[in-house]
């Protein structure tokens, strides 16, 4: 018996081309025993018309989200309402001085704040994940979510009252293997959806293993 896919042969009662990973069955058919267990089989999968492979749809896309600076913000106000204390204090020139420093302070967080919403940007798909960066000119990488092995969520104290996060996501990705996306917003429900993401790939493709 061959797959009507790709034209591999396929050993009798498989759920999954072992070549191309396309579903030769839906699962309540597998159980059932009236279904034919001969080549009526070995046809392509629901999965589209035609037998093509499923569309690719967007699941989540994001950015460095402002929630991640909080505790940036915060300490700047304390050096903020402190500094202008002592310049008030000071009276005369350091007064003037005291209002520069921390309108400089103030400008150098908002302009980091803005070079890192502008400078990445992610995007999950049921099949890839995107990695954009950069300003002027701009670096675009994909990773196949079957090649994503691990995915954990880095947080600290402040970072986990307001949700925000790093996610690190490991693969065997040659130019990524280890890809840091800080300032995530809702971290641990977007790790959750990557890695449910690409456990579902796999067990499409019927691939059950922790790594490629």
């Amino acid at each position: 018996m061959h797959c009507l896919q790709c034209g591999t042969e396929v050993p009798a009662n498989s759920r999954f081309c072992p070549q191309c990973g396309q579903q030769l069955a839906d699962d309540d058919e597998l159980t059932d025993s009236s279904q034919p267990l001969g080549a009526d089989r070995l046809r392509p999968g629901r999965q589209g018309s035609g037998g093509k492979s499923p569309a690719e749809d967007e699941l989540w896309s994001g950015s460095y989200s402002p929630k991640a600076m909080i505790g940036s913000f915060a300490a700047a106000g304390v050096v903020t309402v402190v500094g202008l204390a002592f310049a008030v204090a000071a009276g005369g020139a350091g007064l003037f001085v005291g209002v520069i420093a921390a309108g400089v302070l103030w400008a150098a967080l908002l302009l980091l704040l803005a070079y890192r919403r502008l400078t990445v940007r992610y995007r999950l798909t049921t099949f890839r994940f995107f990695h954009d960066t950069g300003l002027l000119s701009r670096v675009g990488n994909r990773i196949e979510v079957i090649d994503i092995d691990d995915v954990t969520v880095h947080q600290g104290f402040i970072e986990r009252m307001f949700g925000v996060g790093t996610i690190i996501i490991q693969s065997s990705d040659r130019s990524d293997p280890e890809l840091h996306l800080p300032g995530i917003d809702d971290a641990k429900q977007v790790a959750d959806l990557i890695d449910g993401t690409r456990r579902a790939e796999r067990h499409r493709r019927g691939l059950h293993i922790e790594s490629i």
